[in-house]
């Protein structure tokens, strides 16, 4: 399984089964019930009792045939109507269309979720280069451009949380691996208003982030334009931060009118 988030406790069987779903969605693929036991606090017979609730609920689909779980359509409903009604996605997707048309690369849509980011949506490049982001994935907030972008413009208890959730796991010789480097850059980033991912999540993957603020200075998202080290340099994407930071206004701008959910 990919990263995930820190189990909560003291939410009682709801919080149980929404753990569980997370579990279940984790894996990217259908997944037997032996895999969930090894990975899940549970015990089987509470295991197996959630599984059941989840499955008759819709919220899970078992494969008979395979013996696996996977999300079911009713979460599938649920995820789209949480797409059109809570996410960025709907209001950016005509602005992030046209910066990536403009730019030739691929731009990138997210928010912050729990100290992680939430990618919502992606656009592709003229020519896409293969990478870990998608839309409904989760990746850290403190090696990625749009995480660290995010977490800049917070405030000081808001930054404080945040870095505090990080796991500061090295992915590259890049990556920030202290509290203390992640909030230098983070200074720096809320001084110049844009981030950098210099190859800190992913080897030869960069990108340059802007954060989507809204006139009352609530950070709702953030997006950035993506590209490789085969394609690209951080120089050569730093002469785009005019076209990035305007289509985050712009974003923001169509967004005031909308009720963003806390």
């Amino acid at each position: 399984m990919g990263e995930t988030k820190p189990q909560r406790t003291g939410d009682g069987t709801v919080g149980k089964a929404l753990e569980i779903m997370d579990m279940v969605a984790g894996y990217g693929r259908p997944v037997r019930f032996g895999e969930l036991l090894s990975d899940s606090p549970h015990p089987k017979a509470t295991l197996y009792r959630l599984l059941q609730t989840l499955t008759n609920q819709g919220m899970l689909a078992y494969d008979e045939a395979r013996q696996t779980y996977a999300p079911g359509l009713r979460l599938v409903r649920l995820a789209h109507a949480a797409w059109q009604q809570s996410s960025l996605a709907p209001i950016a997707r005509p602005f992030l269309d046209a910066l990536s048309a403009e730019v030739g690369e691929t731009i990138h849509l997210a928010q912050l979720d729990g100290g992680q980011v939430l990618y919502v949506d992606k656009r592709n490049a003229t020519k896409p280069i293969e990478m870990f982001s998608a839309a409904g994935k989760v990746g850290p907030g403190y090696c990625t451009g749009v995480g660290k972008a995010m977490m800049a413009f917070l405030s000081d208890a808001e930054r404080a949380e945040a870095v505090q959730k990080q796991s500061f796991f090295r992915h590259t010789d890049h990556t920030l691996t202290t509290p203390e480097t992640l909030l230098a850059d983070l200074d720096q980033i809320r001084a110049e208003g844009i981030a950098f991912d210099r190859e800190e999540h992913e080897p030869g993957i960069i990108c340059i982030a802007a954060p989507i603020i809204s006139d009352t200075g609530r950070v709702l998202g953030a997006m950035s334009i993506t590209t490789s080290t085969q394609r690209n340099t951080l120089d050569g994407l730093r002469t785009l931060q005019p076209a990035l930071t305007q289509t985050a206004t712009d974003i923001a701008e169509a967004a005031a009118s909308w009720q963003f959910p806390g």
